[in-house]
């Protein structure tokens, strides 16, 4: 894998989730009480011997950038193994931003074409699920492809929402549609089972979706680019036009849990399953295939009288005499006691605070870090440093699908209530 180079996108604002991604990138957003989404295919990349990599940043990079500088030092004189930023820029070539997934990566063409590679493994930076890219690449240099794309066996109501691709029974690529629906829709059906799914799971998914994640052979990639500057993106014009010009694409079937974390309802149900128990979608418990982060020397988490079922525990936190059901606690989580917590995402704190300086806070009239006495919060993301009076109630009492609270703090996506990184609630408050 020493002749593959990775090139991990970014993304665009973040959008649909905002307001996650109000003071940080998509990718820098916290995932599992201690990782970012980031490390998800990073860690997939050291694991299968790829160690150099390139990620493109445009949106409110900082604590991405921060991110990763403490995390990732994979430099030696013997590995040369990288992983560095690339941040949009604007020169006399140049004078745009990124303006989509393939108008990226022909920005920074200059650089990538520097390392003598044979493939270009694109990936996305902002998905749950563990892969090992090695297969992948040996299955594009194996069946000769100029363009290999993975594929994820979908239904019909999820096919919806994806580009998908008929293939033919070697895993040719002969046609692509994006995001296809009624008739166009039912004349994109495979007979899975030809991949490896059972009869039952291949009649359930009948679909091949593209998961935006490519190998690219060398000269494919860079002929493409060139010969059509006003391509942006890979899956709406690139690849629709390296079929249609007679390349060689071909499919890789991952049959197994992949979750794009694009909407806070993704990001809040992708997290909440990781509680499941005995046997969660996706694991963090798996040490033949790490998910890495970056080294924070915590204390151990300390729990007094706490009553706590199916939830997740960062590291460095305090919980009282409090109830936790079904959630996930980021490091350095604060809950006092007769807290009720439930179905909830609390990201921690990126600092601690004293007992002085919580006693001090509340002399003059402020809110120490974390969930105050009394507090219940039902079925909410409470993002990182937030202060969370006494006796407030989070349960989105009027059951609102969407709404725009700035001034109070807090937003409500999919029924969800968010309250915003530093926010601080006040005692009594309910929402």
């Amino acid at each position: 894998m020493k002749r593959v180079l990775a090139i991990i996108l970014g993304g665009g604002k973040g959008s649909r989730l905002y307001p996650l991604t109000k003071m940080r990138a998509k990718p820098a957003v916290p995932l599992a009480g201690k990782f970012r989404l980031i490390d998800i295919p990073i860690s997939n990349c050291i694991n299968s011997n790829i160690t150099k990599m390139y990620v493109l940043t445009q949106f409110n990079s900082a604590s991405l950038n921060r991110h990763l500088a403490q995390t990732y030092n994979l430099s030696s004189p013997f590995a040369q193994g990288f992983v560095e930023v690339l941040a949009a820029q604007q020169t006399p070539e140049s004078p745009s931003w990124f303006e989509g997934t393939a108008d990226a990566v022909r920005k920074y063409q200059w650089l990538f074409q520097e390392w003598d590679v044979d493939e270009y493994l694109i990936l996305s930076g902002d998905q749950l699920y563990r892969m090992d890219y090695s297969l992948f690449v040996k299955h594009h240099r194996e069946t000769g492809a100029d363009l290999t794309v993975a594929a994820l066996p979908v239904d019909a109501q999820q096919a919806e929402g994806f580009g998908l691709m008929r293939t033919d029974l070697d895993g040719n690529i002969r046609e692509f549609s994006e995001k296809p629906s009624g008739e166009t829709l039912k004349a994109m059906a495979v007979d899975t089972s030809r991949f490896g799914l059972s009869k039952d799971s291949a009649k359930e998914k009948p679909y091949l979706a593209s998961m935006g994640i490519y190998v690219f052979s060398r000269s494919t990639l860079f002929d493409l680019l060139n010969k059509h500057p006003s391509y942006k993106d890979f899956g709406k014009e690139v690849i629709p036009e390296s079929l249609g010009r007679g390349d060689v694409l071909k499919s890789y079937v991952f049959n197994d849990y992949w979750e794009d974390i694009g909407t806070i309802g993704a990001f809040y149900e992708s997290n909440l399953a990781l509680t499941k128990q005995p046997k969660p979608p996706f694991s963090f418990y798996d040490e033949k295939f790490p998910i890495y982060t970056r080294p924070r020397y915590l204390p151990p988490s300390k729990l007094v009288d706490a009553q706590i079922t199916d939830s997740i525990i960062g590291e460095g936190s305090i919980l009282k005499s409090c109830s936790i059901h079904h959630c996930v606690l980021g490091v350095r989580s604060r809950i006092e006691s007769d807290v009720v917590l439930q179905d909830s995402l609390v990201m921690g704190s990126d600092f601690f605070e004293s007992p002085e300086e919580r006693i001090a806070l509340r002399k003059g009239g402020g809110i120490p870090l974390g969930v105050g006495q009394g507090t219940t919060v039902k079925r909410a993301i409470l993002d990182k440093n937030t202060r969370i009076g006494d006796n407030v109630t989070i349960i989105n009492k009027d059951n609102v699908e969407e709404a725009d609270r700035s001034d109070q703090g807090f937003y409500i996506r999919n029924g969800i209530v968010v309250v915003v990184k530093n926010a601080s609630i006040l005692d009594g408050t309910i929402i």
